[in-house]
């Protein structure tokens, strides 16, 4: 429907190309994006900066995005202007970036990033940019548009969007390639992911969540290079995981990367993922879950989902502790450790996720104590509520009892007295109290000496 739509849209009236710096230039009577369509502050930059005499686009995967009919999460802005001029255009702005210098401008809550025109890149020309495997260092020399559309990674990516005149500027048969449902490369593919291998990950990621085929010459040399990952920073390839898990596209991402042969070593959590055949149904549930809340308009959690990925390392690890004779809580602390520093090895996670993964798994042992208190004490904590999800995919995938977890969801509805009927008596036993310390008990003074304080099964 999406090929069919934009063939009949772009079919016919553009202003073709004659040279490959002439973008073929398509006007607001040939396709369906309109300037209201672009967030109020990424049309306030263009607009702003088109006043002060330079060229200001909207750019990339917003555009591309907008022409499949998808709501794009953000707008980036290109410019001819450069940083310093763009700093001072806008009082709410600053200069980031040493690699890759580019301008936040702030519009109340929301950060629009700008981006200066990049000189189409020359191995020949600027290996003093790289380092010893290709990759490229330093990227901050200016050129003119088509330079830039040259210089980005994929054809569908190398798209323009000026608000003002509502025209689509196309450099490299972005529009063909999505016509044709194609994913392609910009230049030869093998320097490409020299200069860059996180371009890898990135083709994984859009063909899954577009729907398009890689190419085979863009796909051809990925086997042979993606050892060149390890060489990436790994806060960068996190961050390109992280979108990929959170991209709405989150199992065929994975799907697509398995096919690629790119998570093998490198991302021992999606190793699990896929393979693990006692944990790896509940961390692809986990994946389905997050892409359904994702596509619900719901909120997700990072943390969550990153400690299902690892959980069956955890699993493992504990199990493994417990039969070499240790007790089982400190078993499972030593596990979530160990599963940590064993990640952080190949890709690190940052340790704001820390908390709320390890109490995620420290509660799990938790929902199988159905006896005394135990139950209403773990109703009331902060994190019962992610922790019981957790636990109730864990048993819906066969990772946990599914009575116990069916049992779960009936105790938070029930009343206080049926709560007090469904608890396990061979679980909680009869409550006592604590013997009084210091001498003799007063007079009158009910109990005996073996009594225990209430709550002593914790």
């Amino acid at each position: 429907m999406i090929k069919s739509f934009i063939s009949r849209v772009f079919g016919r009236g553009a202003k073709q190309a004659a040279h490959p710096s002439k973008p073929v230039v398509y006007g607001p009577d040939k396709h369906h994006i309109r300037r209201d369509h672009i967030s109020r502050g990424a049309r306030k930059t263009c607009e702003e900066l088109q006043r002060a005499g330079h060229t200001a686009f909207v750019v990339g995967g917003a555009v591309r995005d907008l022409l499949l009919g998808m709501r794009p999460k953000d707008f980036d802005v290109a410019t001819s202007a450069h940083p310093d001029a763009v700093r001072s255009l806008f009082r709410r702005s600053r200069i980031i970036g040493r690699r890759f210098q580019i301008v936040h401008v702030m519009w109340g809550a929301e950060t629009v990033e700008v981006s200066t025109y990049r000189a189409h890149f020359t191995k020949e020309a600027d290996e003093d940019r790289q380092d010893e495997h290709g990759r490229v260092l330093s990227d901050n020399v200016f050129g003119t548009q088509a330079e830039d559309a040259l210089r980005r990674d994929f054809t569908v990516n190398a798209l323009f969007y000026d608000p003002v005149k509502e025209e689509v500027w196309d450099f490299q048969h972005g529009v063909k390639d999505l016509i044709a449902k194609k994913l392609v490369m910009i230049g030869d593919p093998a320097m490409r992911y020299r200069e860059d291998p996180v371009r890898m990950l990135r083709a994984a990621r859009l063909s899954a969540k577009l729907g398009l085929a890689i190419d085979p010459r863009t796909a051809a040399p990925v086997k042979e290079l993606r050892h060149l990952l390890e060489n990436v920073p790994q806060a960068r390839l996190f961050e390109e995981i992280l979108k990929m898990l959170l991209s709405g596209n989150a199992v065929a991402c994975v799907q697509r990367l398995r096919e690629m042969e790119l998570h093998h070593g490198l991302l021992p959590l999606l190793d699990d993922a896929l393979e693990d055949p006692a944990t790896g149904p509940f961390a692809m549930a986990a994946l389905k879950a997050t892409d359904d809340r994702l596509r619900e308009d719901k909120p997700v959690s990072p943390a969550f989902l990153l400690a299902a990925l690892l959980w069956g390392r955890v699993e493992r690890r504990w199990h493994e502790l417990e039969e070499k004779g240790q007790p089982s809580t400190p078993s499972l602390h030593s596990a979530m450790h160990d599963a940590l520093d064993a990640q952080r090895g190949s890709l690190a996670i940052p340790r704001r996720f820390d908390a709320t993964m390890k109490e995620l798994w420290l509660l799990q042992p938790r929902f199988l104590q159905r006896g005394g208190t135990r139950p209403f004490r773990l109703l009331e904590h902060p994190r019962f509520r992610a922790a019981y999800d957790f636990f109730e995919l864990r048993a819906r995938s066969g990772n946990a009892p599914l009575e116990v977890g069916q049992w779960w969801e009936r105790f938070q509805d029930a009343s206080g007295e049926e709560r007090e009927r469904m608890l396990h008596p061979d679980e909680g036993g009869k409550k006592k109290r604590r013997r009084r310390r210091g001498g003799r008990r007063a007079p009158g003074e009910g109990g005996s000496p073996e009594e225990v304080a209430p709550g002593a099964d914790e």
